[in-house]
This record gives structure tokens, sequence and C-alpha cells, in this order.
């Protein structure tokens, strides 16, 4: 078998946890898993359903990549990682199946698909492959929690600017009636939002204000004025 990827040194927990949630998100700075985020960020009930789903998967898939490495030749890794994976998610769907059907029925094939998504693979073979499970399951997460985040702020502001509701469907869906609100009464929609074209609109906004944020991060201050002059 060929030689192990070559060990990363292990970074500090504080760092994986900013990269996955701020300067490597994979929604909008990496642009990763668009066709789940924008298909199912409808609402806010389906977008926590599929983003805890990849939370799920990413950290146990790491985890179990790391624990691997060491059993893993070079040449075979990407077949063994598209297994973990497979494995993984079949896990997440049967048990989404059997214990919440309806988000099931919701989610459809979106659960499978996470199979392709390519943060996943791209996580085990950048990171899961050179750590220790520990940090593997952090960065994991980490990532997962970003693509959540952004899940949940697309199908918020979808659900709130197209319906006047947040959680809707929460009770059938979840079993949690007492999340369902309706913030706006007697509101008509705005059909522009739940439509596909409203998910890139919003989303280029998303990206366009994270943009915006980093940037006035970066920005020099000015000096304070010279009043000996």
């Amino acid at each position: 078998m060929s030689a192990l990827p070559p060990t990363l040194p292990p970074p500090p927990p504080r760092a994986i946890l900013e990269y996955g949630l701020s300067s490597g998100n994979a929604a909008t700075v990496q642009l990763l898993g668009l066709c789940p985020l924008l298909a199912v960020s409808t609402g806010l009930v389906p977008a926590l359903g599929l983003g805890l789903a990849t939370v799920l998967a990413l950290t146990a898939t790491n985890t179990l990549i790391a624990l691997l490495r060491r059993r893993t030749g070079r040449d075979v890794r990407i077949p063994v990682f598209i297994t973990v994976i497979a494995c993984v998610v079949t896990a997440i769907e049967l048990s989404m199946r059997a214990f919440l059907p309806a988000l099931h029925g919701v989610l459809g094939l979106f659960i499978p698909l996470i199979v392709t998504n390519c943060a996943l693979l791209g996580r085990a073979e950048a990171f899961a492959s050179r750590q220790d499970p520990a940090r593997a399951a952090l960065d994991g997460f980490a990532v997962g929690s970003g693509f959540l985040l952004v899940l949940l702020a697309l199908g918020g502001l979808r659900e709130l600017i197209g319906r006047g509701t947040l959680f809707a469907g929460a009770g059938p869906l979840l079993g949690l009636p007492g999340l369902e609100w309706t913030l706006l009464p007697g509101y008509r929609g705005f059909l522009l939002a739940v439509l596909p074209v409203g998910a890139f609109l919003l989303l280029a906004l998303l990206i366009a204000l994270r943009q915006y944020w980093q940037t006035s991060r970066r920005a020099p201050r000015p000096l304070p004025a010279d009043h000996t002059a």
C-alpha cells in the first residue's frame, strides 16, 4: 500500500470552529451543497431537518475516517471515504424515515443526496484523514454547523417574506405544534421569496452581506485628527 497522506500539525479547536463557521463556510465561501441548500430552504422546518442531518453526517464521517486512516492505503482512500459517507447517510435516512416520516417525505431525495455533497468528501480528504478523531469530529461539527446556520438564515428569510410565518408545519412534521409562529397575521405573502429565483437572490444577499462585513473588518481605521498643525 502507498504511504498515507502526511499528517498536518494539529490546529487549535478555536481555529477549527472559526474555519467551519466563518472563514471556510461551506455555503457562503466555498459555495458547496448549493442544490439542497436552495431547494430545501423554503421554510425553517425543512431547513432545520436537512441542516441537522448534514451536521450529523459530517461529524460521524469525519470521526470514522480519522479512526480508519492508519488502516487505509493511499490508493484506496477515496473509495473507502465514499463508502463510509454512503453508510452514514443511509443510516441517517433510515432513522429519519422511521422516526420522522413526515419530515422525511418533505425532504425526499435530498437526504440521500448528502452523499454527493462535496463538503463531506472534501473534509474527509483535507482534514479527517490527517488528524486525530477528536479534532476530526470537531471539524465535521463546525463545517456542518456553518452549513446549518446558512440554511436556517435562508429558510427563515424565505418563509418570513414569502408567508409571514416561522416554523410553519412544525406540528405535523416534528410533532412540536408550539413552535409555529404567525408573525404577520393577514399577510398575503410574497411569492417570489418561495420560488427558486428568490432562493438565489436571498443567498446572493447573504453572501454580499458577509463580504461587506469581512471587508469592513479589514478596512484600516482612520488616524485621529492632528490638532497640533
